[in-house]
């Protein structure tokens, strides 16, 4: 019998601790194939966030390497600079790159470090109980923010990825999603073509992926995915947001 689906060899044979619903699951698996496709699994380091998926480490068959709250991409740069042949990747949620890494993510863009970042974005603090993220769209309600996101009290949502259009030596930036067949499908086009970026030393590469968080949000992960598409896509349009391979 023909063989049409298997594990990764790029993913290890662990049982994912995410929640029901959630896109870490998903998201992982798609950076995994395209390794494995790409042929760089035994010179692939990848460097996990606190977050969610500070435990990426169980679950990546690469080289990984941890990094402090928000300093992936300065520890994926010192991997990169010392190590120039590794391919080397940032998985991190909106909390982690988007807060506190804000200015290690700006910089490291601007100089065109050759590192591929992957942020996954689900605009809430979902580690810690769902409060309010720098991604939290306006009106969205979390654990601290129950009324739901007002601007003149609270801010505006953070576009990271708008932010970085203007870094010189960014040279791809996508926003995708991982909400149904089709989404997931061209996310994983996006993530394997961040890594060729990489691969052919052309600079800074980052996908940007929506991803649903049905236990925070407090929705079905039916709705949970449709509020992604409706509502958070809103504030965070799909798009190639730059290139210039």
């Amino acid at each position: 019998m023909k063989k049409v689906f298997e594990r990764p060899k790029s993913l290890k044979p662990a049982v994912f601790h995410y929640c029901p619903g959630c896109g870490h699951s998903i998201i992982h698996r798609l950076v995994a194939e395209v390794i494995d496709e790409l042929g760089i699994q035994e010179r692939c380091i990848g460097v996990p966030p606190a977050g969610c998926a500070v435990l990426a480490y169980n679950y990546f068959d690469v080289d990984m390497g941890e990094a402090p709250h928000g300093r992936a991409t300065a520890v994926a740069t010192g991997i990169k600079r010392v190590l120039p042949d590794r391919v080397v990747f940032t998985y991190q949620g909106d909390g982690d790159i988007a807060a506190i890494g804000t200015a290690e993510t700006v910089h490291a863009a601007n100089r065109g470090e050759r590192i591929t970042a992957i942020f996954v974005n689900n605009a809430v603090y979902g580690m810690t109980g769902g409060q309010m993220a720098p991604t939290t769209i306006t009106g969205q309600a979390t654990t601290t923010s129950p009324g739901g996101r007002v601007p003149l009290r609270d801010g505006y949502p953070v576009d990271l990825s708008q932010m970085l259009q203007t870094a010189a030596g960014a040279a791809y930036i996508e926003r995708c999603a991982v909400t149904n067949p089709k989404n997931i499908n061209h996310a994983k086009k996006a993530i394997r073509k961040a890594f060729q970026v990489q691969l052919d030393d052309l600079g800074f590469s980052m996908v940007e992926i929506l991803s649903p968080c049905p236990t925070n949000w407090k929705m079905s992960s039916v709705d949970a995915s449709k509020w992604v598409d409706e509502e958070m896509t809103k504030f965070f349009p799909l798009k190639v947001i730059r290139d210039v391979t």
